[in-house]
């Protein structure tokens, strides 16, 4: 596939990044947002709708998100987008997918500067909805990822259209059963079990007698090791988890390695859903089951224990038997 980058020269709101790429617009073209995975029965349904478009889904709690409202004699017509708010007007969440012509750059134009001093998108589509009918698509399926437990869902998502392929090397004695992907010059070693689906990306070295579990999904030059556990999880590229280890519902960035006995907690004694932190502020993540995420180079010492929710910074090394929890930076204890 041929791609063809526009680059935003500055951070001026998601308008301007638009108008950053005008050049390359044609008459009609899909707009996404960055921090989005919809599936491609959503993209066929914008494009049936007709341009000009946008899609939407209906939420628990809209504050999260800009809301759509309607117009009062034709539901299927946004009137106005409304920004986040504590007190949102309506539960039609803004699913960041829009069908658009090139009417939308004069409008961008014209939209004002937003509170933060930026160019939204959005303030264009309220100029633009005073104009002509933006017909409303409400999606099925979609999966936000603004959050860093959202790539254990999106990578679920995903994974449920994965079929099997198998290009890596599988010795005698390892089982796969299910929708497992291996890729090229990857090695499972006798006693691995593979239970899809999973996807194992180029030169991996997978075993022996190892447990990867249904929702995982694995980059490339990884190593898996002996009485390693790994389940529902994200490992990044380069990462090596050597032995005798046990990583559930978790993201782990890339270059990692984990010392022999490092045990990560994902479910707390009272089954209450786990809170972790995002964007430095600790929040609920609504999910009963959640681990760790890593950031990049991080090292652990042997016999580290991680609790439920962790969040630990990119480059922090532990020390043999240290127990993490709660925000853990590059440098010093845990908060």
């Amino acid at each position: 596939m041929r791609i063809e980058y526009a680059v935003q020269e500055e951070l001026l709101g998601t308008g301007h990044a638009l108008q950053s790429a005008e050049p390359l617009a044609e008459k009609h073209f899909l707009v996404l947002n960055g921090d989005i995975l919809p599936d491609v029965a959503a993209l066929e349904d914008m494009l049936r709708a007709g341009g000009p478009a946008v899609a939407a889904r209906q939420v628990e709690d809209p504050r999260r998100y800009g809301v759509f409202l309607t117009d009062p004699d034709d539901r299927g017509l946004m009137r106005s987008v409304v920004e986040k708010s504590p007190s949102p007007p309506s539960n039609l969440a803004n699913a960041g997918i829009y069908l658009l012509g090139r009417e939308v750059f004069p409008a961008l134009e014209e939209a004002p500067l937003s509170s933060r001093g930026e160019y939204e998108l959005t303030d264009a589509l309220n100029v633009l909805a005073g104009r002509r009918s933006i017909r409303i698509v409400e999606l099925g399926e979609w999966t936000e990822v603004g959050r860093p437990w959202d790539l254990l869902e999106a990578n679920r998502s995903a994974l449920q259209r994965r079929g099997a392929a198998v290009l890596g090397d599988v010795e005698a004695g390892a089982t796969l059963t299910g929708q497992v992907c291996i890729g090229q010059g990857t090695v499972v070693r006798a006693g691995a079990y593979i239970q899809g689906p999973v996807v194992i990306g180029r030169n991996c070295d997978i075993g022996p007698n190892c447990y990867i579990r249904s929702g995982t999904c694995i980059g490339d030059e990884v190593r898996i090791g002996n009485a390693v556990e790994v389940k529902n999880s994200t490992v990044m590229d380069g990462t090596k988890i050597g032995h005798l280890s046990y990583l559930g519902d978790s993201v782990i960035g890339c270059r990692c390695n984990f010392g022999a006995g490092t045990i990560v907690s994902n479910l707390r004694h009272d089954d209450a859903s786990i809170k972790s932190y995002a964007r430095g502020e600790l929040v609920d993540s609504g999910r009963r089951k959640l681990g760790v995420i890593m950031g990049d180079g991080v090292k652990t010492g042997i016999h580290t224990t991680i609790y439920p929710g962790t969040v630990i910074e990119p480059g922090y090394r532990s020390r043999p038997g240290e127990i993490l929890r709660g925000h853990v930076p590059p440098t010093g204890k845990a908060s």
